[in-house]
């Protein structure tokens, strides 16, 4: 069956301009002008004014199934994606039980996708300190790279890497060929910051300064540079990182690095006393700090920008509203937001003179192509039909209750964000998000 997906406002490879695109089988077979699809071709989806856009793929998402099924899960995280313009994610190693960290954990990983996914789906690795004989056999098996952290992950089953442990999985995966995806925080920096309990983010911030940040990207540059290893530096919050990456791929290191839609479009002036849903490692930084972000992405600094959606159950979030004590310090980190991402993103973009082009070059194609996913992140002959209707008037309110994830805790409730998901489709195909899923596993490498 073919369908003719026709807008004023398509947004392909080389901008946006008004368009029919034909697809069959999955595929998007021929892009032409509008209006020109031949009478009979197939069936018209005509969005008027609606923008057509790539289906946005975010590669920094913590499912947390199995084993912690209650604060996410690839049904509910999949709904939210498919809800929020997302057709593609790729799951983090943790906080599943057990991590995705030997053969036996991707395969309990994978089992748990069965019959669950409502958009494509692929899964990282991750390195432990006395995993590295397991690196080579994930890496075969279809990985798509190897998280660790520098500093306590928050979780006992995945330990973070010392200076030795890290140069060792580094020389391992440059040895593969694999990815190393990292997140970038110095324990000793964050052991001799002050710990202030309580609900004041001023505390909690002073808790994970800046050179935290600078000081694990640092190391971890030169041992890039030691081992030949590719790196990716996993959700920049920080502004004074954004030096050291340039002078290491000035002298040739191969590090590229990602920002999120909280440290984009949130700030720490603005984050009320005790409202721990603002609460993620490293922390939401100052305004201008946000600004700096911003010039940075606009320059092409940073691959993309993925959500670092790392949901929890409200009760470790110490939410008032849920009877917590909105103590930042006890508070889990991590900030839901899945199904926000485009439109939070939008909101501010257009405001600060961006357009959808952009938009969707950070976080679909930049993120495709981060991870080689050939077929997604754009429009055009070849690739998979996985689009999005998106209407960049449309505004919104947030209710946290009418989300699909499986929590109602976000830092965005309430707010009002501009751009309406209004349809999207997978290999051509609309997602239902109350019917029957369609998603597919994903492996590294496949097309």
């Amino acid at each position: 069956m073919t369908t003719v997906f026709r807008s004023r406002h398509v947004v392909l490879p080389d901008g946006e301009n008004a368009a029919d695109v034909v697809v069959s089988e999955g595929r998007i077979v021929e892009v032409l002008a509008h209006g020109a699809a031949a009478e009979g071709l197939g069936e018209i989806v005509d969005l008027g004014d609606v923008a057509l856009l790539p289906g946005l793929v975010d590669t920094h998402v913590h499912v947390n199934e199995p084993g912690r099924t209650e604060w996410e899960g690839f049904a509910t995280a999949t709904r939210a994606a498919a809800a929020g313009g997302v057709t593609t994610i790729v799951d983090m190693p943790l906080n599943s039980i057990p991590p995705t960290t030997t053969v036996a954990g991707l395969e309990a990983k994978r089992k748990a996708t069965d019959g669950q996914l409502y958009v494509d789906t692929g899964l990282w690795g991750g390195a432990l300190p006395d995993n590295t004989g397991d690196l080579a056999a994930l890496h075969e098996a279809g990985v798509f790279g190897f998280k660790s952290f520098l500093a306590p992950s928050g979780v006992d089953e995945f330990p973070h890497l010392n200076a030795g442990q890290l140069e060792a999985a580094l020389a391992e995966q440059a040895r593969l060929g694999a990815l190393a995806i990292i997140h970038a925080e110095d324990p000793r920096i964050l052991d001799a910051a002050p710990q202030t309990p309580g609900p004041q983010y001023a505390d909690f911030l002073a808790s994970r300064p800046d050179d935290a940040e600078t000081v694990a990207v640092s190391g971890l540059l030169a041992a890039a540079k030691r081992t030949g290893a590719r790196i990716h530096i996993l959700h920049v919050s920080s502004a004074a990182v954004l030096p050291l990456l340039r002078a290491a791929r000035a002298e040739g290191v191969q590090v590229t690095a990602e920002t999120c839609p909280h440290y984009l479009t949130l700030a720490a002036e603005q984050v009320p006393a005790g409202d721990t849903a603002f609460k993620c490692c490293p922390p939401i930084r100052s305004e201008s700090n946000r600004d700096q972000l911003w010039e940075a992405l606009a320059a092409g600094e940073f691959v993309g920008i993925v959500s670092d959606h790392s949901p929890s159950t409200p009760d470790l979030k110490h939410l008032p509203r849920f009877g917590g004590d909105g103590d930042f310090a006890a508070a889990w980190g991590g900030i839901a937001s899945l199904q926000l991402g485009l439109p939070a993103i939008w909101t501010e973009a257009r405001r600060r003179g961006h357009s959808l082009a952009d938009v969707v070059r950070w976080m679909s194609a930049g993120t495709a192509a981060f991870v080689g996913l050939t077929t997604k992140g754009a429009i055009a002959p070849g690739m998979d039909a996985d689009l999005v209707a998106f209407d960049p008037d449309g505004e919104f309110t947030v209710d946290p209750a009418g989300l699909h994830h499986r929590n109602p805790v976000t830092p965005y409730a309430g707010r009002s964000l501009s751009g309406v998901v209004r349809t999207t489709w997978l290999r051509g195909e609309p997602v239902d998000v109350a019917g029957t899923p369609t998603g597919r596993l994903l492996n590294r490498g496949e097309a």
